[in-house]
């Protein structure tokens, strides 16, 4: 056995763990803190996990990213692609003890395509929704929509089905009552913000028919009686916890004890979310100066997208690529257009030369930073550098995720508490097409955090939705990276995908981002 890391990690978890010896108890580590508990809400992937939890979908995405009936047993479409009907399969029951119907169904969709990008698509193609029975779903389209599963089922972004009475939240509300019919049950009562959040198997939850569990498609068995996810911002400390066997999982840690986490015994380390993820700068484009398209445009060449990712995850590029656009690398859609703009070493004096000309005068940008998520304070600290190096005046302020994210909402100016920019990224698996990127799109207030509006990339889009011509679909797909890199909804910092660590006696553990079916403990 290895030497541990020298942080003395015992008592971490041992006063929870205690209280059920006679339990199964999968205790984990999350990339941070659960702040906010509604994932119509925020596009934070904590909240996305916990939604996965406690909320289930109609649809669910195999680790291939192809969506599969999960709440719904099959669907019909008819009146050539213009109806789909969803039938609800038996037996599902929300954890208040009511069953699913259909209007509660409704109700979720109707509130979730008020906030995601692809419901937004969703609901403009939609002349009616309604629930013409207790276990029927109906959308009348004013066009057909043939990637309606993929919307309804996608995993992040994800449309959580909830009661009716709490799907009548409005859109701008956060829902904080977790009812949902998904495997897991949210226990309130003993969640301490910083600190824990426990979940407990839903006795109620009845797993749909099939042998094959995928990520989020399939029979979803739910082998412990409880998860308690464990918010250890210390790295050091974590690992040493894991060690210890304090806790049983960590989901990302960090490059520097990578490794020497594999090289301990009865821990394994391995990248189960192939899909990865793309970083990116992104801009408040309703606020000055980055609302100046040249703006954004003139720090292209100053990105060397190598250097993002090794401040991320190392030297070892195994875990990363470079010279990457819009589209997750070895996909599909994966183009060269544009991409000369990262060609050769930064020059930062033509960068200056070139901010001044497209009307940079040194304005105040507030950069909002979150100091517990490694690789978004990672690429911060290389962002800042590139700033301060191109002359940009930068109010660089750190502070946790939670208050980041409830930060970069607000659309105010930011002498009222708004931001100008900060760093990101989008899980790999929404950047295979120009349907799911959300990033990319140019909706304006509507679009997610930064808002940019590009009339042009949402009507190239918009013709790649109802191509059915690959070749085409293909032709459209370059021609939006293309305008993106003229329009720069956020500039790509490269590809990483990021280990998990777990211990021996863990077994189960899915591809893709973590679910906690399937996983069971000796």
């Amino acid at each position: 056995m290895k030497a541990t890391v020298a942080v003395a990690a015992t008592g971490i978890v041992a006063p929870r763990i205690s209280r059920a010896q006679s339990a199964s108890v999968l205790n984990f580590v999350p990339q941070s803190d659960l702040t906010l508990l509604d994932p119509v809400q925020t596009t934070g992937l904590v909240t996305r996990n916990h939604g996965i939890m406690v909320f289930d979908t109609l649809y669910g995405m195999d680790e291939g990213y192809t969506p599969h009936p999960q709440m719904v047993d099959g669907h019909t479409i008819e009146k050539d692609g213009l109806r789909w009907t969803l039938t609800l399969r038996d037996g599902l029951k929300f954890h208040d003890g009511e069953p699913v119907l259909a209007r509660d169904a409704v109700a979720s969709i109707k509130r979730w395509w008020q906030r995601d990008p692809f419901g937004l698509d969703l609901q403009a193609a939609t002349a009616e929704l309604s629930a013409p029975t207790d276990k029927t779903i109906q959308f009348d389209l004013k066009r057909p929509f043939p990637l309606l599963a993929h919307a309804l089922g996608k995993p992040s972004g994800i449309c959580p089905i909830m009661p009716e009475r709490l799907a009548a939240t409005p859109p701008t509300q956060q829902v904080t009552e977790m009812v949902g019919s998904g495997p897991f049950r949210f226990l309130a009562s003993e969640r301490v913000i910083g600190s824990q959040t426990v979940y407990e198997r839903f006795a109620g939850y009845v797993p749909r028919s099939g042998s094959v569990t995928s990520y989020m498609s399939g029979p979803k068995i739910v082998n412990v009686d409880r998860v308690v996810w464990h918010t250890i911002p210390d790295a050091a400390t974590a690992a040493a916890a894991l060690q210890a066997g304090e806790i049983d999982w960590w989901e990302e840690p960090t490059p520097d004890l990578i490794e020497m986490l594999s090289g301990y015994d009865g821990l394994t380390v391995e990248v189960k979310n192939t899909a990865g993820a793309l970083g990116m700068i992104r801009f408040n484009q309703l606020q000055p100066p980055f609302d100046n398209p040249a703006i954004r445009r003139a720090l292209l060449p100053a990105i060397q997208q190598a250097t993002y990712m090794t401040a991320v995850m190392g030297r070892n590029n195994a875990y990363w690529k470079d010279n990457v656009g819009f589209y997750l690398p070895g996909t599909p859609y994966v183009t060269d257009e544009g991409m000369g703009v990262f060609a050769g070493a930064p020059n930062y004096d033509k960068v200056k030369a070139d901010l001044a000309a497209a009307g940079y005068k040194g304005e105040k940008v507030v950069f909002v930073v979150p100091t517990d998520l490694h690789a978004l304070n990672s690429m911060s600290l290389v962002v800042n550098d590139m700033f301060q190096k191109v002359g940009i005046n930068v109010d660089y302020q750190a502070s946790d995720w939670g208050t980041v994210l409830q930060r970069i909402a607000s659309q105010k100016p930011v002498a009222e508490g708004g931001w100008n920019v900060w760093c990101n990224y989008i899980p790999g698996a929404l950047a295979i097409s120009p349907a799911t990127n959300s990033y990319a799109r140019g909706t304006g207030k509507s679009a997610p955090f930064g808002w940019p509006t590009s009339a042009k990339i949402e009507e190239l889009r918009a013709n790649f939705l109802s191509s059915a011509d690959p070749a085409e679909q293909k032709r459209l797909a370059a021609a939006i990276q293309a305008q993106a890199f003229e329009d720069v909804p956020y500039i790509p910092l490269g590809y990483f995908s990021q280990p998990t660590a777990y211990s021996s006696a863990v077994s189960g553990i899915l591809s893709g981002s973590p679910v906690f079916y399937n996983v069971k403990k000796s």
